[in-house]
């Protein structure tokens, strides 16, 4: 009787972890919520189920490996520890091709190590009180396509990656379509999506976290987009979203994750979207030696700059505390969001 007891909370057991993961994929825009976590996923296996198999694989791969090692409660429990693992999969699934079992391997490998990475760059950064955002994924993303093409058990592509720098081309006209393409879009290349609609389940998944989320997510792509159209950018580079997802992560960050949501917040952070829009073009071209891979280095980069600036502006409001466990917003009770702050942390 005993041993069916154990058997019968064997499942019981697992639940807990399993809404740490759906956490985890939601905390790619800063979300504590497992429903939104569950729409994520359903849009990733919409994009393909390979994608969505890696995605919620590596999501679990590093929030297991982080409650192995005995991080910290609070981040396992609040996601903090598997949305650098969940785009790390899905980079490597992306552009080392979902099928082969090289591609697998690596990307099991690379969920354990971007955990490590990931507890190395919290520490660090906690020095100056900035969070870790997704830099411990860019930096492993960064180095592994860099690496791939010299190892032919892992670069199945016959293209060379590498290219020079070249000057923008192709028509600048705009149609409806394109610009409701691109909008869609802008929130599916966060995860390396291309098609509109699972632009359009991601944002629903917002807005079941959180309705201010869901807005400030939509003018940071309509922010990216206009910032785009104005400097002449190509309309497919609209159209696909590549202008529009780093806009999108900054506008979050930086309205109700880190900074409070207030006007004057939601002014600070739409100018910062509009500068990552433009960081996007300059490390595109600075790494177009090495396959012209940004990931979300422009959200990195400019959110860590606008947060250190935070600190000398009063009206601004100072820094959101970090939530926890205990106090982190859930999706039926709470219109705010949480984000991957410095430790204990919590786009």
């Amino acid at each position: 009787m005993r041993h069916s007891t154990d058997a019968k909370s064997l499942p019981l057991r697992a639940l807990p972890f399993a809404a740490h993961v759906l956490r985890g994929q939601a905390q790619v825009t800063f979300l504590p919520s497992a429903a939104a976590g569950a729409v994520f996923c359903v849009a990733l296996f919409a994009a393909g189920w390979q994608y969505g198999l890696y995605g919620l694989a590596g999501t679990a791969v590093g929030t297991g490996t982080a409650r192995l090692l005995g991080a910290a409660h609070d981040r396992v429990s609040t996601g903090l520890e598997g949305f650098n693992a969940c785009l790390t999969a899905l980079c490597f699934a992306v552009f080392l091709g979902a099928g082969h079992l090289s591609t697998a391997v690596l990307a099991l490998a690379g969920c354990v190590v971007v955990t490590v990475v990931t507890a190395a760059a919290v520490n660090l950064h906690a020095v100056w009180d900035l969070p870790s955002l997704t830099l411990p994924y860019c930096l492993l993303a960064s180095v592994t396509t860099m690496a791939a093409p010299g190892f032919e058990r892992v670069w199945h592509h016959r293209v060379d990656p590498a290219a020079l720098t070249q000057a923008a081309s192709g028509p600048t006209a705009l149609r409806l379509v394109d610009l409701t393409r691109g909008f869609f879009a802008g929130f599916a290349q966060i995860f390396f999506m291309p098609q509109w609609y699972v632009g359009a389940i991601l944002l629903v998944g917002l807005f079941v976290a959180s309705r201010r989320a869901g807005a400030v997510a939509c003018l940071g792509s309509l922010t990216g987009i206009g910032t785009a159209v104005a400097l002449g950018a190509p309309t497919a580079r609209i159209a696909d979203g590549t202008m529009g997802y780093n806009a999108v992560l900054v506008a979050l960050a930086l309205c109700g994750v880190f900074l409070p949501a207030r006007g004057v917040t939601l002014a600070y952070a739409l100018i910062g979207a509009a500068t990552a829009t433009l960081a996007g073009s300059a490390m595109t071209a600075l790494l177009a030696p090495s396959g012209g891979h940004a990931f979300t280095w422009p959200f990195v980069l400019t959110t860590l700059a606008f947060l250190a600036a935070a600190k000398s502006f009063s009206r601004l409001g100072g820094p959101v505390a970090a939530p926890s466990a205990k106090t982190a917003p859930q999706p039926a009770t709470s219109a705010s969001v949480s984000g991957n702050s410095p430790a204990p942390q919590a786009p």
